[in-house]
């Protein structure tokens, strides 16, 4: 572009044919246009820029020749080199798992202590262990495990159902209120939408479980007949928990569903009914005991460093 106010271009600027004003400087064309003085240039397209769109366009018509391209409704042209990438991903899969078969095959095992202690195969499969909870569990227990509303912590001290390699192997393969016939079961009552209970004596528990979560020696307060009578077989004497049969630590302060007023009575009133699905046929024995004792590993790795 040229500033056609400048008084010696715009005197040197001639006509080139008796068609369009001539820059002085470049020996191009004008447009004609004018923006406050500025003129625009009338170059010519690179010939570098045409050359690129013609290789591109050349090799477009070459690809769509000799590879797959065109979808046809169901199905899309093989193109003249019958290349198919879901043949070439599939042999790819089965390489790989030939290449992890010598450490993986003795997971199918259910010696977990042996497995355990055997430090250059644990070495070895936890990062493929990783993995495995990253891509399945992580979506729900979170990247390491501190779990969220609704999904239980997996790196604290307190199992739902168990927190042994045996049990944990056990709830991955046929999950919690899932669909596999063998699934374990757990569901909280609704005390106030069933009508079990009425809103007073939900008050009285909310109370209750608010005390016993703050560590302190609820056992003659107004609701301790209340949760003896309707909360004890599940969470055990004084809410703690651990009995393998879903319910949750009541005194220690970590909530599965929230620890305030109002989320604990939402859940005495309302019911809670978690659901985990079962990895049986998602995943095979051998990567279920893998991720069984790499589960347990996470818990007691962070609890260390906790207290460290």
């Amino acid at each position: 572009m040229t500033d056609a106010t400048d008084p010696g271009r715009r005197h040197s600027a001639g006509h080139h044919g008796g068609d369009r004003p001539v820059d002085p400087v470049t020996g191009h064309e004008t447009t004609g246009h004018d923006w406050g003085g500025i003129t625009e240039l009338n170059t010519a397209f690179p010939r570098i820029v045409i050359w690129a769109l013609v290789l591109a366009f050349s090799y477009s018509v070459i690809a769509w020749i000799l590879l797959p391209a065109w979808p046809l409704g169901h199905d899309y042209t093989r193109g003249l080199l019958g290349l198919d990438q879901s043949e070439e991903a599939v042999r790819e899969y089965r390489e790989m798992e030939r290449a992890r078969a010598d450490w993986l095959a003795p997971f199918a095992s259910a010696e977990f202590a042996a497995l355990a202690s055997d430090a250059p195969l644990m070495a070895r499969a936890m990062p493929a262990a990783a993995r495995l909870f990253a891509d399945n569990c992580a979506a729900c227990h979170q990247a390491k495990g501190t779990g969220g509303p609704g999904f239980p912590n997996l790196v604290d001290a307190d199992w739902l159902w168990g927190g042994d390699p045996e049990e944990i192997a056990e709830t991955l393969r046929v999950g919690v209120n899932s669909t596999h016939p063998d699934t374990r079961v757990s569901q909280m009552l609704a005390f106030g939408r069933d009508g079990i209970l009425p809103a007073g004596d939900i008050e009285l528990l909310v109370d209750h479980v608010l005390a016993l979560s703050r560590g302190e020696d609820a056992a003659d307060g107004p609701g301790a007949e209340l949760f003896a009578e309707n909360c004890a077989a599940c969470h055990g004497e004084g809410g703690v928990g651990g009995l393998g049969i879903g319910a949750p630590a009541l005194n220690d302060g970590d909530w599965l569903y929230g620890g305030s007023p109002g989320q604990i009575r939402t859940t005495l009133r309302q019911g809670r009914q978690g659901v985990m699905p079962s990895w049986e046929g998602r995943l095979s024995p051998s990567e279920i005991n893998l991720l069984a004792l790499y589960v347990e590993r996470l818990g007691k790795g962070n609890r260390n460093e906790a207290r460290e």
